[in-house]
Order: structure tokens, then sequence, then C-alpha cells
């Protein structure tokens, strides 16, 4: 594989968010409303972002409260003309039995219009609960999903969400299918993008060549405003709904690649059983039949594995079609590290914040910023992280069974063994430096 030349994108290129959730979702910070989300975009230089949630009455109320149109299907703060773009996008669980065995499918919507949100929300009502969740779970097949909503308007967008998650995914080991005709049947014409997720990203993917029609997405799945951007799309279209949606059904026309979590951070990526703090490789899991050491249940299979279970191409094949991604630390996370704290503190909010007043947006500073600039902006410290992460010379102990993975930028002593890092009591394999491969 040849290292690709950083930055992979022109400056004037733009960063879009899409999959996230609102204040009406469950387990979801009460600040997931436009105004919060229009100002933590701005900080971190995130052009367009999902609304989530409007399949939610309480939140559509709020959206048509807050959000005026500003062109062609995008939306802005009707206190803030100048800032974020709003693009009306909402996640949908199916659960429901096919092929003799439980399903359960997560599916992410675009829709061109709030009368086109109004009228998907009318035809759900009538099938199920669309109050109770910002997202609803229905009971019916996922491909009656994309029905409604492509008879609701053809100008909607369906993209299968997180694709490899083991519990709620279209390829998930727990309850998925191993095709997307198997999963959509005869609306399967509708699907022209896969989110690949967290624990995933496109170079796993390039493994199936099944998928090398499919444009390749990443969102952040966010809960909180401050997860916004962990992973996000890049595109040089012109900012209208139809430009976005045209250029994810044909990247020619301005999808020029991803952001990515480095996915061993995913809280799906290896195999293991978190409630014995099991962690294991997929050869580690087969070399065991499945089975925990410790408790002797079935390990819940990760993405990794599963990827792995369905790839027809070696590791590290890259199709003519591949698309630049880079794999990002958060520049919170970065700045916690140097500091040597596990969690977003007070003063790193602070550094934070005074490192984007000072260098401009979160990801203009990670990925556009070059090490003189960055040096004489930023600590030595926090200098060095980003280069290393930009090289990808990082620490890396997976996560795994809904555990989120370890990340490390800050160089360590030759005596530092990871031990004292929180999740590795037990895990096969020990973390080391590991460079992973550009195309």
């Amino acid at each position: 594989m040849k290292k690709q030349n950083w930055p992979p994108w022109p400056r004037d290129c733009f960063v879009a968010d899409f999959h996230i959730h609102s204040k009406y979702s469950r387990a979801t910070s009460k600040a997931m409303e436009p105004d919060s989300l229009n100002e933590t975009a701005k900080l971190k230089g995130i052009k367009v972002v999902g609304t989530g949630d409007f399949t939610h009455p309480g939140y559509l109320r709020d959206l048509k409260e807050k959000l005026i149109p500003d062109g062609p299907g995008l939306y802005i703060c009707r206190d803030d003309p100048d800032g974020t773009k709003f693009i009306l996008t909402a996640e949908v669980s199916n659960i429901f039995t096919q092929g003799g065995k439980s399903r359960r499918i997560h599916t992410l919507l675009f829709a061109p219009d709030l009368e086109t949100v109004e009228d998907i929300q009318q035809r759900l009502s009538k099938i199920g609960n669309i109050s109770s969740d910002g997202r609803p779970i229905f009971g019916f097949p996922v491909k009656e999903l994309a029905r409604l909503t492509m008879d609701s308007n053809p100008d909607c967008f369906i993209v299968p969400a997180h694709i490899w998650t083991p519990w709620f995914s279209l390829f998930g080991a727990k309850s998925g299918f191993d095709s997307i005709e198997e999963c959509f049947e005869e609306q399967s014409v509708h699907i022209h993008a896969l989110e690949t997720g967290l624990s995933s990203d496109p170079q796993m993917n390039w493994r199936l060549s099944v998928l090398d029609d499919y444009t390749l997405i990443s969102n952040s799945d966010a809960h909180s405003p401050w997860k916004l951007g962990r992973e996000a799309n890049i595109f040089s279209c012109g900012m209208s709904y139809k430009e976005i949606i045209q250029a994810m059904k044909e990247p020619a026309h301005g999808f020029k690649g991803t952001i990515e979590f480095f996915p061993e951070e995913g809280k799906y990526h290896y195999d293991g059983h978190r409630a014995c703090d099991i962690c294991m490789s997929p050869q580690e899991t087969k070399s065991v039949k499945g089975i925990c050491p410790v408790c002797n249940k079935p390990l819940t299979i990760g993405v990794y594995h599963r990827i792995d279970d369905l790839a027809d191409r070696p590791h590290g094949y890259v199709p003519t079609s591949a698309l630049p991604n880079i794999h990002l630390v958060p520049l919170e996370e970065i700045i916690a590290e140097s500091f040597g704290v596990k969690s977003i503190t007070a003063r790193v909010r602070r550094e934070y914040l005074r490192t984007v007043e000072m260098a401009g947006p979160e990801f203009h500073t990670l990925i556009y910023k070059d090490q003189e600039e960055l040096e004489s902006i930023l600590p030595g410290q926090i200098a060095r992280a980003i280069i290393a992460m930009r090289q990808e010379k990082v620490r890396i102990i997976p996560g795994f069974d809904g555990r989120y993975g370890i990340i490390k930028t800050i160089p360590r002593d030759d005596n530092d063994s990871g031990k004292n890092v929180p999740g590795n009591k037990k895990q096969g394999g020990k973390p080391g430096l590991v460079q992973k491969k550009l195309f």
C-alpha cells in the first residue's frame, strides 16, 4: 500500500456529520438540540450536521421553532444565520423475524424538507409508537421501512447504519444478514451508501468485493454535543440537500472520503466478554471455539471477526474506487492524555477552547496545520501527539463487547507495558506501538 499525501483533501472541502441523536433519545444529553449542536459544530469545524430523530413529534416541534430554511433542503438556526447548516435525518430500529432468525436492524433516513418529515411521521404513527423514543422501534421488516420512506418522497435517502455492529445492524454477527439483497430484497435498489460504524473503517470494508458499488460513509452517532465529528464525511460539492445526496450516490459528484475513529477504539472491534473482562482477536476466539474461558458462555463476536468471515479479499487490498480516509483522535482526548487525566476535566476543556481560539476549529488544526504552526501555538507534547496521530504511530488497546478501546498518542517510556491502562486486565494481546498502513 502506498502512503497517501497529508492532508488528503484541499482546504475548501467541507465536513458533514449526519448520524446523531436528540435529547428525545434514550441515554442522550439534554444538550442535544439545535442551538448547542450549532455552537459545538462551529468549534469543531463541521459545516453540515444531521438533525437526528426527525421521527419524534416533540423534536419536530423544536426543529420548526428553532430552524429556518437555508437553501434547498438545508436549515440554519433562526438566531445564527451564518452558523451550522442542518440536514433532516433520523435513525429507526426494526426488530423482526426473517429467514427463521430474529433480526435487529438500524437505518439512517434523510428527508429533503419538513413536509416530507411530517408525512413519514404520519405513516409511521399508524403502525407503531413514534413518541416514546427519538429512535423509534418497529416490528416490521426493514425493507418495509425503505418502501414507506421512498413512497413518502423519492428524494429521501436510506443508509443502513453502523453495518457491522453485532447487535443492531445489517451484517451484525448476532442478528444481521450476509448480504444487502437478503435484507432489503426488492428495496435494495434504494441503497447506495453504507455507514461503516465506529468499529470498522473503509480499509476493513474494502475486503468485501460486494461492497465496491456502495459509498462508505462515516458519522459520529453522537449522543452528546462533544462527540460530534468523531467520525465524519468530506465533501467538495455544493452545499444543498440534492447535491450532498447525489455525491453520496455517486462520489464523483463531490464525495471525497471520511474522517475515521481508529476502528480499534470502537466498542465492538474485537471479540470478547465484558462481564469477564475478556478480549480476543478472531484467531484467539477460534482457538477456544468461541467460548469464554472464564464463564464458558459464548463470546460476543466483534466487527473485525465478522468482516474476516465474509471477506473475499486479503488484508491490505485496495479497490480502484477507494477514497482517502484518515484516522483521528479527538483534540480533547489528546489534551487529556497530555495532562495525564482519563476524563475531560474543566482544565482540559479550557485548553481545548484556548487552542481553538488560537489555531482555528478542531478539524482545521488536526488536519491542515503544518508541524511548524502546531509547535508555535500548542504545548510541545500536544503538537507532537498530533503529528504522531497523523502518522498513525499510536498504541492501541482494542474495544470489545460494548467497551470502548483506548488509543494512546503520547510517546511512552520503554518500560511502560500498558498494564495500568483501564480495561486491559485480561485482554488477549498486549498494547504496543502500532503504525497503521495508509493507501
